[in-house]
């Protein structure tokens, strides 16, 4: 099984809605998903 990884890109997109306080909680949910499957700064 391969292990999904977000990009950069929809990685800052994600923390974008996550900042937004006009989010749905269904919004937050899926960026907070997105988020959890980026890779961190220290694996760089």
């Amino acid at each position: 099984m391969a292990n999904k990884v977000t990009s950069a890109a929809a990685a800052k997109a994600a923390s974008k809605v996550l900042r937004d306080k006009r989010t749905s909680k269904a919004s937050k949910t899926a960026a907070g998903s997105a988020l959890s499957q980026s890779p961190s700064k220290k694996n760089k």
